[in-house]
């Protein structure tokens, strides 16, 4: 197994982020110039770089926690992160297709306090630029100079496809009334783990880990994203919008079978019970009823058990990083991106 001990440059998460956002831009703003005007004008502003008219921005293009995590375990292998700055990208450019293509779905107006792709181009664009985004990760990855692109590439794709998987269940689930919470889990992991653990795996690939330290990593992103996952259902039922950069509640009013939810239903008792009647109910829920519903869950425990499982999967992350062989100079670092994680109030 890969030896790991490296010498971290970071020591806060706000710094690690900051770091990852510095190394990865320069490249993430190159590739994007392969793009035809148009598409790189709505991707650049879905990034944050400018506003709908091209005209250059300072704003916000999200926690870049993926490709942090990617430099992150890249320099906890080799001692330098700069080898997984095209791994770093390429999740990024994979996040954010993701991410324009959520919001379509979900017919979400507002990310990160402004206007989405789809409400400002129409839902044909969101759909190209998304795609665009996808086929540029692929891309970046094939052609950077390591031994170890070709696995990392797969690898990515891997996520990709399990990624899409899990936004299938979730559209899914919202036709359903008798969604089990192993079937949540299993689309959470898809949704949001696949992702981060991809991103610690080709971090790690990148940096020439051996394959069982690979997956070591792939573990930890893994079960850091569903802690991720379920932080982030919490904030979309109580989370404000100065936090989420979303309407109040906006997960309920969609019906969304979000993790504390489907939690709730299943082993709430008298309160779950309430739930599904007010999930079943037909027509737009008002701000009381959607107000009446946040109480419900919290009533039937769901957000007390959601902010427990996204301790314990923080603390299975956590075991993962002992099997990967990381050594001490590092793992407080690991750390402090899993409770960042658990506990961000953004």
């Amino acid at each position: 197994m890969t030896a790991v001990d490296p010498r971290p440059s970071a020591t806060k998460v706000p710094d690690l982020l900051a770091r990852g956002r510095e190394l990865v831009e320069p490249s993430l703003r190159q590739a994007l110039s392969r793009l035809d005007d148009r598409t790189r004008l709505v991707a650049s502003y879905h990034l944050g770089w400018c506003d709908a008219d091209g005209r250059p921005m300072t704003g916000s293009s999200g926690k870049a926690i993926r490709p942090g995590l990617a430099l992150l375990v890249a320099e906890a292998v080799c001692g330098a992160p700069d080898p997984a700055v095209p791994g770093g990208v390429a999740v990024e450019l994979v996040h954010n297709f993701s991410l324009i293509h959520d919001d379509l779905m979900d017919r979400d107006a507002v990310r990160r306090h402004r206007r989405t792709v789809w409400s400002v181009w129409g839902d044909a664009t969101a759909v190209l630029v998304g795609d665009a985004l996808a086929c540029l990760a692929g891309e970046v990855l094939a052609e950077c100079d390591s031994p170890y692109a070709a696995r990392a590439g797969h690898a990515l794709t891997v996520a990709t496809r399990e990624l899409i998987r899990g936004q299938v269940l979730d559209v899914a689930f919202e036709q359903r009334t008798d969604v089990q919470l192993p079937e949540c889990v299993e689309m959470a992991y898809g949704k949001t783990g696949s992702l981060l653990g991809a991103s610690a795996e080709v971090g790690a690939i990148l940096a020439g880990a051996d394959p069982a330290t690979c997956v070591a990593f792939r573990t930890y992103g893994r079960e850091l994203g569903l802690a991720f996952q379920l932080v982030d259902d919490l904030l979309g039922i109580w989370g404000s919008p100065d936090q989420t950069g979303k309407p109040v509640f906006s997960d309920l009013r969609a019906h969304k079978k979000t993790l504390p939810v489907v939690w709730s239903l299943e082993y709430g008792g008298p309160c779950g019970q309430e739930l599904a009647e007010w999930l079943a109910r037909p027509g737009t829920p008002s701000e009381a009823d959607v107000q009446e519903a946040a109480v419900l869950v919290e009533r039937a425990g769901g957000r007390e058990w959601a902010m427990a499982e996204a301790g314990e999967r923080v603390r299975r992350a956590g075991r993962a990083l002992y099997v990967g062989g990381v050594g001490p100079s590092i793992r407080d670092q690991f750390d402090q991106l899993a409770q960042f994680v658990a506990e961000r109030r953004l």
